[in-house]
């Protein structure tokens, strides 16, 4: 008897995770770097869907919500103090890191989630960046490096949740904001398990000027240094004949 009561807590525990689901949508899904590209806001919201009459005894409902650039290897150099200055010394790759991440719970992220779960879903900067060859002191200096240029960030207590429901949160992007696609993943969390999980794409590209320049210096590099020179050219000649007039 015992072990069927068990048997139909789990499944009415299984069916109420797999009768919950996220509905999610962004402000843009598109961002155009131009010539004065400055910075940009992404608000990400939605709503929690579910299937089944809320459980009053359940815990409370959680939903974190991370942003992920394009990632690949980076190399750090170390620095050194040699003959009475800071020289770079030794160079090495990290494996893998976003240029971009940003983080935001309803409350800290890791009080929602245990580091069991978190490394399930890659969920933090201790798993978004990957370093096993070379150390956690190189991947804690690619963190601090971004960090400093404001491309990582987190929120601790930065996603608002309405009655279990309703969810909303803003995501900064920097200036120097790297071309390529972003990934918007969602997470619904109860009693420290993720129940449900969304995802949106966010398309991040050169445009305008700055996309013809761009184009131009990888697709055509003499035409390119031609260019450049040319404007070299003038624009010396230009100081030149203005220096010129200004001394009659």
């Amino acid at each position: 008897m015992r072990i069927l009561l068990l048997l139909v807590s789990l499944a009415f525990s299984a069916t109420a995770a797999l009768s919950q689901s996220i509905v999610s949508d962004l402000s843009q899904n598109r961002v155009s770097i131009t010539a004065n590209f400055d910075g940009s806001q992404i608000f990400i919201f939605g709503a929690v869907k579910s299937n089944i009459m809320p459980d009053v005894n359940a815990a409370p409902l959680d939903v974190i919500i991370e942003v992920s650039g394009p990632a690949g290897p980076v190399l750090v150099r170390k620095k050194e103090y040699k003959y009475g200055i800071w020289v770079n010394a030794e160079a090495v790759e990290v494996d893998r890191a976003p240029t971009f991440y940003s983080l935001a719970g309803t409350r800290p992220v890791r009080e929602i989630l245990s580091d069991e779960e978190r490394a399930k879903y890659n969920i933090g900067l201790d798993f978004a960046v990957q370093a096993p060859d070379v150390g956690e002191e190189y991947a804690e200096a690619v963190v601090r490096i971004r960090q400093d240029e404001g491309t990582f960030g987190t929120a601790e207590s930065g996603v608002k949740l309405t009655e279990e429901t309703l969810f909303t949160t803003e995501v900064d992007l920097p200036s120097n904001l790297v071309e390529g696609d972003y990934v918007a993943s969602i997470y619904l969390v109860r009693d420290g398990k993720v129940v449900a999980s969304s995802k949106d794409e966010i398309t991040v590209r050169k445009a305008g000027l700055e996309a013809w320049i761009y184009n131009l210096a990888h697709d055509k590099p003499l035409i390119y240094g031609l260019l450049s020179l040319l404007v070299a050219l003038v624009a010396g000649w230009t100081a030149s004949t203005v220096f010129r007039l200004l001394k009659r």
